[in-house]
């Protein structure tokens, strides 16, 4: 048998699988974080509301500039629970692995899962493994769940955005999907952008003490544009986006080379927030403070009941942002 690559011994049960969680789950996250005896483990939360939220990873390529599956997991899952005003405490992740796959490209993966975990303040609870046959999987699947307690201050949510509010995101957007359209060199490209995927605690935690709060979420699949339509399915209200929102240039020319907008890629390290207007700018300063803010930008307001969701364009036009039917990028996350 090749051990230098996954087999499916690796899923059996037996000896090559107890190995494979000791040498590679286990080694990474430490064995006071994982105990791999066990089938169920306690935690401790703490006072306070918990919150769960469950998410799985089938990005391709498995790495990219900026990140990989590994931290892309804990990343998308502990912003989830950052958005809704949770501090996240702990991880549980669920491995599918391809038959064939290279066991030192997992353990470098599982590394980067390890290091972003702890640098988002969570640690990994409970876990699995499985291996599927050759030709049966993309290499590496990642499925987790994320459970935190929700911190002192207000509490955001969809149904409290009133007419005229204020729209604002914490730094450029659709670098992430670029960044990964990127790396897969398709359509004869390539490009050193690399992707936003970061924690963004700090981001939503900053905001929490103002009573102008009204809602946050990460703009992932389907960038800021798809955020604007679920504002409006929910409340009925319209989301006016300016002209001036932050895109950098390297995105702004790939989607004007393959005809994609940047308002509907992904992000995984920004977070768009809707608060009172009088306070908006107040809530600009506290991000700018921050190096997971510096580019952040009012972009849009709420608009009146009925009203859609509206670009205005530099030359002083406007467009509809349709909702999202046919997914641009595939396997973004």
């Amino acid at each position: 048998m090749d051990d230098t690559r996954i087999s499916l011994a690796h899923g059996n049960g037996g000896r090559f699988m107890r190995e494979l969680i000791e040498q590679i789950f286990a080694k990474n996250f430490g064995s006071s974080e994982l105990n791999v005896e066990a089938d169920a483990v306690p935690i401790a939360l703490g006072e306070g509301e918990v919150l769960m939220t469950t998410d799985g990873f089938t990005v391709q390529p498995l790495e990219f500039p900026g990140g990989d599956i590994g931290s892309l997991s804990v990343h998308g899952t502990t912003n989830d629970l950052a958005v809704a005003g949770a501090r996240p405490m702990f991880l549980t992740l669920n491995a599918f692995i391809e038959e064939g796959f290279e066991i030192e490209r997992l353990d470098r993966i599982v590394a980067s899962l390890a290091k972003a975990a702890k640098e988002s303040g969570v640690k990994v609870c409970a876990g699995d493994t499985k291996v599927v046959r050759r030709g049966e999987g993309g290499g590496l699947y990642l499925a987790t769940t994320g459970v935190g307690v929700r911190l002192p201050g207000v509490v955001p949510a969809m149904n409290k955005i009133r007419n005229g509010d204020a729209v604002i995101v914490s730094g450029t957007v659709g670098d992430h999907g670029t960044a990964v359209m990127l790396a897969r060199e398709e359509f004869g490209l390539r490009g050193e952008l690399i992707s936003d995927a970061g924690p963004v605690m700090a981001l939503t935690e900053s905001l929490l003490s103002l009573d102008g709060l009204r809602f946050m979420r990460d703009p992932t699949r389907g960038g800021i544009a798809s955020i604007a339509h679920e504002i409006n399915r929910a409340t009925g209200f319209g989301v006016r986006f300016t002209a001036d929102i932050p895109v950098k240039e390297q995105v702004q020319s790939v989607c004007d080379m393959l005809g994609y907008d940047p308002y509907y890629l992904a992000c995984e390290g920004r977070v768009v927030a809707v608060i009172a207007e009088e306070q908006a700018e107040h809530a600009l300063q506290l991000w700018r403070l921050l190096p997971e803010g510096a580019a952040a930008a009012r972009i849009g307001r709420i608009t009146g009941t009925g009203d859609r969701v509206i670009l205005e364009t530099a030359l002083g036009g406007e467009r509809f942002l349709e909702e999202l039917e046919d997914d641009p990028l595939p396997r973004i996350c």
